[in-house]
């Protein structure tokens, strides 16, 4: 009897697929069972070969040597997952398996994964797609039941190949002539440098800001705040002191004359679902996790969990045929706190187009529960914290709109006009699903205020005037939430007046994908072209000098939003991968040829007096995510040393993070504000506290033992004496 072949992308979902599909009978790296064999990859098996696999020429990192054009990439195996690739390279070729389901995430490169191990294992046999966006066992039946042909997803698989050739063509070229140019360890890529490009431009943006002062008036009359407006421009603030002192001189000892008082019913409807971008904005704000912090918690909810969908999608909305699925998502994710919220929720459940919109899904629809029963005992305190936000966001949009009453009050004293606003809340709505307050779109200048009964033609005294006076503020600095958005939507930072390719970048959802801005994050850290400063990311000396060296498109967003748009007609079938790759290999050649030609010179200027112990040269001082480091200046030495590190310790005078400084016995917890403590003092402060505090789990112990002694009575010995006394 012949069998079916199912590759999943990573074991934890493979072994979902097995179980549904009755597989039990363990093998190496795969699971059978009458129909199915279920195997996986770990991520990608395959790769494209190191150019050093393309001759002798090659392996030399010299600048004459370039550009390195392949007539055609090479696939190799990854070294590090080799193993996995030959059992499923074995399973692959077995005689009873007649047909292979690609059940690798639904996606670009969900499809290359799966594509380049059954290219490189030499097989050829009939190709089903499952396309799935969870891995509950509702949709992987659903999912089996409905099979496409693979053949529809040839031009997909194309088009992601030519994007994996177009980065290696650009990227190792730009690479190693930067490298071999300037003898530094220097790297550019069509996203990381772009992004690169955003952060310089904010951080110039600070440096060229000059702050202003305004002002402003604020009068009070019936115990209610009044804030001036110009007549025309409706604008609460003036750049002219004189300006303003010269209205508070004309308005002085006069009634204030109410004009106009206005109510309007106004409905606020909850937040959009999250995508990955916006999930990691937000637990970036809130809880301060990384990007790729919050993909890998993610990444567990939905694998290891079940609880939740896809993560890895960039839409906001859900298809059509999810609606129907709601009921059972509430039901499974109605526990604990959110009893209530999923009861109501469920009442009356309607696909509303503030959520539900086929033409706004793409691969994935946004990340909500799944209908997997929910344990939040099993989780750890981290994953409960993103789970909480998905959960809130999904029970959110189900919920009414939230409806309030904004009053607004015009008043005139003398020909100037002061104007006050006040809101009455009608109706919760969806915020009651909200401890904390969430952000509204507000005139900061004119606060929301509860006001008194007054109306129109009123005649009111006025009490104090006040002069209000502050600065304008500079944009501020990136941090990995804002980072996340600059990525998501780059337009701002196009100089291109070209629209269509705006949309396209903006169709493509900005410079990379949801899937890859966490790495691309990381490794500019890793490189040393970003350092953070409390939250605030900046760029480094190395990051500003490799922005000059580049070539200037490659520092553009422009570059991706022209290549996602071929990408886009080879994934249609309207363009061939052969006429796009020969337009990148001549711009490769292109950017090459610019490295090469250019007169900037590379200084390291983060040089210091520290020999490297391996090669003997200078060491360069950088500051790493993590922390300050030595690193030699040779690329190929590579030696490192760790000088301080940013720990999670708190100082007790202010409170802020300490960086461990030193070596050995020698450590000393150093902070910003001045305070320093050695490392054995730190430790012995800690266990002395540590021995006064009590315990979590005490007092929960202390808790249980009180509430059994109070179901003991007391007294007992009376008790039973009184029991037995009898009363006539």
């Amino acid at each position: 009897m012949s069998k079916i072949l199912v590759l999943a992308e990573k074991p934890s979902v493979g072994r979902d697929l097995a179980r549904v599909l009755g597989c039990n009978k363990n093998g190496n790296g795969f699971i059978e069972g009458n129909r199915y064999i279920v195997t996986w990859a770990l991520g990608h098996l395959v790769t494209h070969a190191d150019p050093e696999k393309y001759g002798a020429s090659a392996k030399a990192w010299k600048i004459e040597e370039l550009p390195i054009m392949p007539e055609a990439l090479e696939l190799v195996v990854i070294k590090q997952t080799a193993k996995q690739f030959q059992n499923v390279k074995t399973q692959l070729h077995r005689k009873d398996v007649s047909e292979i389901v690609i059940a690798t995430d639904a996606g670009r490169e969900g499809e290359l994964v799966a594509r380049w191990i059954i290219v490189k294992s030499g097989v050829h046999k009939p190709i089903k797609r499952l396309w799935i966006s969870s891995v509950t066992d509702k949709a992987i039946k659903d999912g089996v039941a409905h099979l496409k042909d693979g053949r529809l997803y040839e031009n997909l698989y194309q088009s992601a190949v030519a994007r994996a050739e177009a980065d290696w063509y650009v990227g190792i070229n730009a690479t190693r002539a930067l490298t071999c140019k300037h003898n530094a360890q220097l790297s550019c890529g069509r996203v990381q440098t772009p992004t690169l490009a955003i952060i310089a431009k904010r951080e110039e943006q600070i440096q060229n800001f000059k702050p202003r002062e305004y002002y402003g008036i604020k009068v009070w009359a019936n115990q209610v705040e009044w804030t001036w407006q110009e007549k025309k421009s409706k604008a609460t603030k003036v750049f002219m002191k004189e300006q303003a002192e010269s209205i508070i001189k004309e308005i002085k000892g006069q009634k204030a004359q109410v004009v106009e008082v206005k109510s309007v019913q106004k409905k606020m409807f909850a937040p959009e679902l999250y995508n990955l971008t916006e999930l990691q904005r937000d637990a970036n704000k809130i809880f301060g996790f990384s990007a790729k912090e919050t993909l890998s918690i993610m990444q567990k909810l939905y694998e290891s969990h079940k609880v939740l969908t896809y993560p890895r999608t960039d839409s906001r909305y859900l298809s059509a045929d999810i609606v129907p699925t709601i009921k059972d998502r509430l039901k499974a994710c109605g526990v604990a706190n959110y009893t209530k919220f999923a009861f109501q929720a469920s009442k009356h459940i309607v696909g509303s187009k503030h959520f539900v919109d086929d033409k706004k899904v793409s691969d994935h629809h946004a990340i909500i529960p799944t209908e997997q029963f929910v344990n939040l005992s099993a989780m750890t305190d981290k994953e409960r914290k993103i789970y909480d936000l998905v959960v809130k966001r999904f029970i959110a949009v189900l919920y009414p709109p939230y409806v309030y009453e904004q009053k607004t009050l015009l008043a005139k004293i003398g020909e100037e006009s002061f104007i006050a606003r006040g809101k009455t809340v009608q109706s919760l709505g969806w915020k009651e699903i909200y401890q904390r307050s969430l952000d509204e779109d507000s005139d900061s200048e004119v606060r929301e205020q509860k006001l008194p009964q007054i109306k129109e033609g009123d005649g009111l005294s006025v009490g104090k005037i006040e002069l209000t006076q502050g600065k304008t503020k500079p944009p501020a600095p990136f941090t990995e939430a804002s980072l996340l958005a600059a990525m998501e939507n780059p337009i701002q930072y196009m100089e291109e007046s070209n629209q269509a390719l705006k949309q396209t970048l903006n169709e493509a959802g900005g410079l990379g994908t949801v899937a890859t801005r966490a790495d691309i994050i990381e490794k500019l850290f890793a490189s040393f072209l970003l350092e953070k400063r409390g939250k605030d990311i900046f760029i480094t000396a190395k990051g500003r000098q490799l922005l000059n060296l580049v070539p200037s498109e490659l520092k553009s967003p422009v570059l991706t939003a022209k290549w996602e748009q071929k990408l886009s007609s080879i994934a249609n079938g309207a363009l061939g991968k052969a006429t796009f790759i020969q337009d990148i290999k001549s711009y490769a050649t292109h950017v090459v040829q610019e490295i090469k030609n250019s007169e900037d010179r590379f200084r390291h200027d983060n040089l210091t007096r520290t020999k490297c112990p391996e090669c003997g040269k200078f060491m360069l001082e950088v500051n790493g995510k993590k922390g300050r480091m030595l690193v030699c200046q040779d690329r190929d030495c590579g030696y490192r040393k760790g000088l301080a590190k940013v720990t999670n310790a708190r100082c007790p005078n202010c409170h802020k993070k300490l960086e461990l400084r030193g070596e050995g016995a020698g450590q000393i917890f150093a902070c910003v504000c001045g305070y320093r403590e050695k490392l054995s003092t730190f430790k012995e402060r800690k266990s002395k506290e540590s021995s006064t505090k009590v315990s979590k789990r005490d007092v929960a112990r202390f808790m249980k033992d009180q509430a059994k002694s109070s179901e003991t009575p007391v007294n007992n010995a009376l008790a039973e004496a009184l029991a037995k006394l009898k009363l006539n």
